[in-house]
């Protein structure tokens, strides 16, 4: 059920979500792999680079309203590896070098131990 929610989100992404998708694709971003719309257990996180296991989440103004599910969801992706970066709508909009940059300096650390 997850992966058909998943595929259809994807087919449907917003605007922002676009924006950024634009520089996130066909590793563009440091030569990183990204997905977007990505089943993690019980989430579809709106965009993850798996080597690295960061995620990243675009708010619009609904999220406001959830910010204690939100927050519940960051802890479990924690709890099972996952770093989270969350960005509103504006700053994709007004700010989308800077949004970039602190995804590229999160991806600069080292790969997770595969063992």
């Amino acid at each position: 059920m997850a992966n058909a929610r998943a595929r259809h989100l994807r087919k449907l992404p917003t605007e922002i979500e676009n924006r950024l998708w634009y520089f996130l694709r066909r590793r563009q971003l440091g030569g990183h792999r990204f997905r977007r719309q990505h089943p993690i257990g019980p989430y579809i996180v709106d965009f993850i680079c798996l080597e690295r296991h960061l995620v990243v989440e675009v708010d619009g103004g609904q999220h406001a309203e959830r910010q204690d599910h939100d927050t519940a969801r960051d802890v479990w992706l924690g709890q099972h590896g996952y770093r989270v970066l969350r960005f509103w709508n504006i700053d994709v909009i007004e700010n989308c070098e800077g949004v970039l940059d602190t995804v590229l300096d999160a991806l600069g650390g080292p790969l997770p131990d595969s063992s």
